[in-house]
């Protein structure tokens, strides 16, 4: 057989047909490669193909005067250097990326303010500049390895862009807890490429305040999507800075995330405090972080999780297209994962978010009721009104809600979760009361009372609510019990207290899947009665019920919180409702 060096190894297609011979050629690599098995030579070269990709955009689409400022622009930078430095790009030592580098990094140079910040969303914003900082100074570390001269003013121009930007960092302010560490981590990067002790001394500043991750491993958003940003600060700050206690952080919440990965890679999101506990995202965001942990800590569990992550079906678009540069700036991410292990079964409790998660083969399951009360609409809260899911493989149960039109209050919200003898419990007494007349000593003649809300907050006025006798109070309580076993679920609600209120149940399952057992009454709305309805994905299935419909109350169930607003949490997929009216005791089973 013939010989090959590593140039030509790796600027094979990395085609299954090829893989059989990948093995007799891996001693042939250079030293620099020789760590990695066969499969990760070919997500090396997976890597650069999807990388590759973006630069037959970008040579089309990168011109003087056409640019449009955002985030991607950091990211395009960092795709043009990395298959300019890459030896298995087929644009490997191309000048003609030189010459776009130099386009962006000028477009770049050009947007930033007096003071160093950007615009993006926010205005001159510290955080958003120091996210761009964090992707230039990758791609400036991966630069400054190289010896071209047809790199030199690239280089020379990013540097300018990127001190510019690090004046703006050791100054600027923050809106949230993750920006913090945003700012830390691109400092901690401009450090390492261009040291400067202004850089250390602010980072110290920030880290003097503590980084808060409770006992299970939440950061303070309780959010995936900020999890993986502040888990990569931590990673960066602890690389940089030899600063290796910070990755236990990243180990806790980790280890807490696992048990929010659904069957076909979606995050469980309904404890969130951020806009994810309504739009979840896919667990794939935390990739490089679950496989540098799994490098630096020799753990077959997170070297497991990345493996699956690698067999996700938009892994190429979402992973492999944003990270060569990643790879090539840090060369752990290149070495050669743990073995991986079976991911076991669970029943975990996570009791600072009072989200229960249970892992039966391909069945998972979750029960939810933790949001932050007082119940306030803002972001920063805990405050979905998803309390269960259920999914079988790809078959999901995106979730389940409970309202009852009972003065507008709208969803269930559980006042947390409690495990009792036959499983979990959620609930919830609410009480509506009537006001009487303020006492003759808090009345003022020209009517002029406080702005206050009312003693059930859902809604406000001048009327001083505080201060008045109550009368006619209607309650109402709800509980809902779980029982699960063997990949089962069994869901009771009761409902009592005021009689003949209506009570809506919502069921959402994944858009694309195919319902029978169920009355379709169009917009993706179906209404269960008393038998049994089964929903499909693909070869997976999950069957459901019984239903019951005794009235077709199915819209504006937000209650007056949001309909004042003109709001909605109605999302995509396909709506099965159960209707019933107090007292109210109903079964739902699901397998």
């Amino acid at each position: 057989m013939k010989k090959i060096n590593r140039i030509d190894f790796l600027k094979w297609s990395g085609s299954t047909a090829l893989l059989p011979v990948a093995a007799s050629l891996f001693n042939q690599a250079s030293q620099a490669m020789q760590y990695l098995a066969d499969e990760d030579l070919a997500l090396l070269q997976r890597l650069n193909n999807a990388n590759d990709k973006q630069v037959v955009l970008l040579l089309n689409t990168i011109n003087s005067g056409t640019l449009i400022f955002s985030r991607k622009i950091a990211y395009d930078v960092a795709a043009l250097t990395a298959a300019f430095c890459s030896e298995g790009s087929r644009y490997h030592n191309d000048e003609r990326l030189v010459e776009k580098m130099l386009i962006l990094v000028q477009f770049l140079a050009a947007a930033q303010a007096a003071d160093g910040t950007v615009n993006v969303g926010n205005l001159e914003s510290p955080p958003d500049t120091a996210f761009l900082v964090e992707i230039l100074g990758a791609a400036a570390a991966i630069l400054k390895e190289q010896t071209q001269p047809a790199l030199n003013d690239v280089v020379l121009e990013l540097k300018k862009v990127l001190i510019k930007a690090g004046e703006a960092l050791v100054t600027g302010g923050v809106h949230t807890p993750n920006h913090r560490w945003v700012i830390c981590a691109a400092l901690a990067q401009l450090h390492a490429v261009y040291p400067n002790k202004k850089y250390t001394e602010r980072i110290e500043d920030w880290l003097g305040e503590g980084v808060f991750n409770d006992a299970e491993g939440y950061y303070p958003e309780r959010s995936g999507t900020y999890s993986a940003v502040e888990n990569a600060c931590m990673i960066a700050m602890a690389r940089f800075l030899k600063k290796p206690a910070l990755l236990n952080h990243v180990r806790k919440n980790l280890n807490l995330f696992y048990y929010h990965i659904e069957p076909d890679g979606q995050l469980v999101s309904m404890d969130s405090r951020r806009q994810d506990q309504y739009v979840p995202r896919n667990s794939n965001i935390f990739y490089l972080q679950y496989r540098y942990m799994a490098l630096h800590d020799n753990n077959a569990l997170f070297a497991t999780i990345t493996k699956q992550m690698e067999t996700q079906n938009d892994f190429e678009e979402a992973v492999l297209a944003k990270s060569l540069f990643s790879f090539l700036e840090n060369k752990l991410l290149q070495k050669k994962l743990p073995t991986v292990v079976a991911i076991p079964d669970y029943e975990k409790l996570i009791t600072t978010s009072h989200l229960l998660r249970i892992k039966r083969g391909a069945t998972t399951l979750s029960l939810f009721g933790g949001i932050d009360w007082p119940m306030i609409i803002a972001s920063g809260r805990s405050c979905s009104p998803n309390f269960f899911t259920y999914q079988n493989g790809a078959a999901a149960l995106k979730y389940m809600r409970l309202s009852a039109a009972f003065f507008s209050m709208g969803y269930f919200y559980s006042e947390g979760i409690k495990k009792t003898a036959k499983g979990y419990q959620l609930h919830k007494k609410i009480a509506v009361p009537y006001y009487q007349p303020l006492a003759k000593d808090k009345r003022r003649k020209d009517g002029d009372y406080s702005l206050t809300p009312s003693i059930d907050n859902r809604f406000w006025n001048k009327m001083d609510f505080s201060k008045r006798p109550v009368s006619n109070v209607k309650t109402l309580e709800t509980t809902i019990t779980l029982t699960a076993a063997a990949g089962k679920a069994q869901i009771t609600i009761e409902v009592t207290g005021m009689d003949n209120v209506a009570i809506t149940i919502e069921l959402c399952f994944k858009e694309g899947g195919q319902l029978s057992g169920v009355t379709d009454i169009g917009n993706d709305n179906y209404l269960l009665d008393a038998q049994q309805a089964v929903y499909k994905y693909g070869a997976d299935a999950i069957n459901f019920g019984p239903g019951l419909v005794t009235h077709k109350q199915i819209n504006e169930l937000e209650g007056e919180r949001y309909s004042t607003h003109f709001g909605s949490l109605r999302t995509k997929g396909m709506h099965v409702y159960i209707t019933g009216k107090t007292p109210l005791t109903h079964v739902i089973k699901f397998s």
